[in-house]
């Protein structure tokens, strides 16, 4: 039976009460900080208790608008961007190129031999970015009679979506929805540390790829190894939907493509070369949505609608946004958020800053179980985290990888929404997936606590 949590915003409100009565009972407690290299950063010396400001109801119903206001450029953001990839997904152009590129396997022995490796790179892309998500659900339709085709089975056709995209999001070097925020509210730069990050995102890619590989090759030479055995027999008993009926990418779809391609171009060229942050990086996708709205033809009144029902699909998220900074504005008016840092620091700290850096991804690992949400956990988490890694030797840069490499968790959940999700429409049951993703899995974890040691030797 499936583990049932509470509802994500039912669990915020939940800690925000928890940190209401907590302010009644934790001292309050302050650090000092000190300026270095034009950062402020916390002396960790320099802690010491000072009067407590508890806070009581009224405060508590006021906190989630106070989180909402001091939020604010973070939520304009997320529903700027979101509702300009809803009109990207609106010109149709990115299902055009994966159907065009699932077509041409029946004519290509190469493309045969390549569609593991090119679709998952394609869609880790997709998830490293612009948040590729919840979008892969749709895709695991395409891919399972495509699997089925090439001879493999359904945990094939659902991973080469689902845990590309999931991969590629764990491993970003570009999500405006986990590394951009995140380095937001850590004041890092957005968007730094880029190099390190693309050796990241390829690394964890390649290993998904090498593993996928291996199984699918095993599976092809005996499919009565497939855990999904049975139900592939009756999927290819019933027939398998066809891709033939696809005329192929139009001129206007290219266009899209080149254009959204030039727009990811022009992003890191401006954070790089500028020093943009989230305005001008949410004013680009802006110029995006229009720009591919009118090159795919689509009327203004088409353009406006899909962008609003974007940034509508992200409404929810603004709002764990803004209950997940309410907390931390209980916690600041009640002067507990140092006291709480004084307290995690000795389950953070180690000898070394690479433990304690893998520490932190434990942690992550474990808040990844209970909130799903990229950029909630960010709001949540990296006012403690990113403060935390000062006191305790550990680069806020690191700390941030830290808390993208806890997403690696996501496909083995049963709390996760998305992983639940596409386990049904492939008709999987969860137990089957889990049994298949403890290899993988074990292999993410050991690739997560290796790639920490690097940032913290080089001091990134």
């Amino acid at each position: 039976m499936r583990l049932r949590l509470p509802n994500t915003f039912v669990l915020l409100f939940a800690i925000l009460a928890l940190i209401a009565a907590a302010t009644w009972l934790v001292p309050g407690g302050k650090y000092e900080t000190q300026l270095v290299n034009g950062r402020q950063l916390v002396d960790p010396a320099s802690f010491h208790y000072v009067a407590s400001n508890p806070q009581g109801p009224v405060a508590l119903l006021m906190a989630p608008i106070k989180g909402f206001v001091e939020a604010a450029l973070i939520i304009g953001f997320v529903l700027i961007v979101g509702g300009a990839f809803a009109v990207l997904q609106k010109t149709e152009a990115i299902d055009a190129m994966i159907k065009a590129i699932a077509q041409a396997h029946a004519r290509s022995a190469l493309v045969r031999a390549t569609v593991i490796p090119l679709f998952v790179t394609l869609f880790s892309l997709g998830g490293a970015t612009f948040g590729m998500n919840e979008e892969a659900i749709p895709f695991v339709l395409i891919f399972i009679p495509l699997a089925l085709a090439l001879g493999y089975d359904s945990v094939v056709g659902v991973s080469i979506p689902f845990l590309g995209s999931q991969v590629g999001f764990a491993a970003a070097f570009l999500n405006p929805f986990n590394v951009g925020i995140a380095q937001g509210i850590a004041g890092v730069p957005v968007f730094s540390g880029m190099g390190y990050r693309l050796l990241v995102w390829a690394l964890a890619t390649g290993v998904t790829i090498g593993f996928l590989m291996w199984y699918a090759a095993r599976v092809r030479r005996d499919p009565t190894r497939s855990p999904t055995y049975a139900l592939d027999q009756a999927r290819r008993a019933e027939g398998s939907p066809a891709l033939s009926d696809f005329a192929g990418m139009r001129p206007a779809h290219k266009l899209v493509l080149a254009l959204f391609a030039a727009t990811l171009g022009a992003m890191v060229f401006g954070v790089v070369r500028y020093g943009w942050f989230i305005e001008e990086i949410a004013a680009l996708f802006l110029v995006m949505a229009v720009s591919v709205g009118l090159v795919a033809r689509l009327s203004s009144d088409e353009i406006v609608a899909a962008f609003l029902q974007g940034a509508r699909d992200l409404v929810g998220t603004a709002l764990v946004i803004a209950l997940a900074r309410a907390t931390m504005v209980l916690a600041r008016d009640a002067h507990i958020i140092d006291t709480m840092l004084h307290g995690l620091m000795p389950l953070v700290a180690s000898s070394s800053p690479v433990f304690a850096a893998q520490k932190m991804f434990a942690i992550q690992s474990v808040i990844n179980f209970f909130i799903h949400s990229g950029s909630g956990q960010a709001a949540l988490t990296m006012p403690i985290m990113a403060p935390l890694a000062d006191l305790v030797g550990v680069s806020r840069q690191t700390a941030i990888l830290a808390f993208q490499f806890g997403e690696f968790t996501t496909p083995m959940i049963p709390t996760s929404g998305i992983t639940v999700g596409v386990l049904a429409l492939a008709r999987i049951p969860w137990a089957t997936w889990a049994r298949w993703m403890i290899p993988l899995q074990l292999m993410y974890l050991v690739l997560a606590l290796a790639l920490l040691v690097p940032p913290c030797l080089m001091d990134w």
